[in-house]
């Protein structure tokens, strides 16, 4: 056959790799932002894999390896993936399964540890069956906790799985000889994403002058200058014009936007603060505030400035000093390096004050004299 080259008896082709294309979409809004990495591409790994990748069409980029070997896979994928996925990239969130050694990658490609990392386990080596207990291989079970606690967020296909691994971790690691860990982690290090995931700050105002955008995104420069973790949305009201700082902003820091521009779909906008964990004013002028309300009653720890409106709308531990930046960057930092700070006692603010039930009477009072 023209092209091809016959093989020798017992030879075996090479193992390929595939990087996979996004699948075109007729309007690319969006950015190509989801690395997909399955190290063992085949069977349910790999359905799972091209779900996702026809589910997230244009804006998912998949790498895979071959379902051969799986032991090889479970020891080298992760150098592999490091030099195959691109140091120039836009991506935002990486989903491997747990063959990946993903404490690896992210070692070799800090760059993709600054990712939300999903990781799926479709089984977990601490309880698979061994023939003969003393022939176990510790490395396998021992990478998949390394991989669990680098992890933002991981996903078990079903209890049994999750309830197993946890189970198993104190067990497992006692079988070290000498040289353990003091501690061992706890469950919540591997299964609570919520405490795990980085904060998340919306700021949710009309992008012009008078909502001082440049003091936001001061205190978000000087946060990723010092390597503090963090996700933002800057959601308002956007217009032709856009502030200088704005856009440098989508420059400087897209790995750590969620969300940038306004968004037109209510649901959209409230599922946005329903997600969030702060929402900051920076606003040199404001009366009343209702992007902020709206915020808090949907959860979000408010931050706003010691002047105008603000300190009769909100207590003292949600004010900060409206002329120095440095003081609502020491409150974020705190924030991002614990934010169970935040989530462990997130209320959604009483705002039924100003609901139209309470007020109604009020404006109906003007008509009835």
């Amino acid at each position: 056959m023209s092209g091809t080259k016959k093989q020798r008896p017992g030879r075996r082709t090479a193992d390929t790799a595939k990087v996979m294309s996004p699948i075109p979409a007729e309007s690319c809004g969006e950015e190509q932002d989801i690395l997909i990495i399955e190290a063992f591409y085949g069977g349910s790994h790999g359905h799972l894999a091209d779900v996702l990748r026809g589910a997230l069409k244009h804006r998912a980029q998949v790498y895979t390896l071959t379902d051969k070997k799986w032991h090889w896979r479970a020891r080298t994928s992760a150098l592999y993936f490091s030099q195959m996925v691109p140091k120039a990239h836009h991506f935002r969130y990486l989903f491997a399964s747990a063959v990946l050694n993903l404490a690896e990658l992210v070692a070799l490609r800090p760059d993709l540890g600054q990712l939300k990392k999903i990781l799926f386990f479709h089984e977990n080596q601490l309880v698979y069956p061994a023939q003969d207990e003393k022939e176990r291989d510790f490395q396998y079970g021992y990478n998949q906790i390394l991989s669990a606690l680098v992890a933002d967020v991981n996903l078990f296909n079903s209890q049994f799985n999750l309830d197993s691994f946890l189970s198993s971790i104190k067990p497992f690691l006692s079988r070290i000889p000498s040289g353990r860990p003091p501690r061992v982690p706890e469950a919540t290090e591997f299964s609570d994403e919520d405490l795990q995931r980085p904060l998340h700050i919306v700021w949710p105002h009309r992008w012009e002058h008078d909502k001082n955008p440049d003091f936001f995104v001061t205190v978000l420069e000087e946060l990723h200058a010092e390597d503090i973790p963090f996700r933002v949305s800057v959601i308002g009201q956007t217009y032709s014009q856009v502030p200088d700082s704005l856009s440098h902003l989508a420059f400087s820091l897209h790995r750590n936007l969620l969300h940038y521009g306004f968004l037109p779909s209510k649901d959209d906008y409230q599922e946005t603060l329903k997600r969030a964990d702060v929402a900051v004013s920076t606003a040199d002028h404001e009366f009343f505030g209702v992007a902020m309300l709206e915020a808090a009653y949907f959860g979000c720890f408010p931050l706003v400035p010691n002047r105008l409106v603000y300190p009769e709308l909100y207590e003292e531990e949600h004010l900060y000093d409206g002329n120095s930046p440095s003081n609502l960057t020491d409150i974020l930092r705190t924030f991002c390096l614990d934010p169970s700070l935040i989530r462990t006692r997130r209320q959604h603010l009483d705002v039924s004050r100003f609901s139209w039930v309470n007020l109604r009477s009020d404006y109906m009072v003007l008509f009835d004299a």
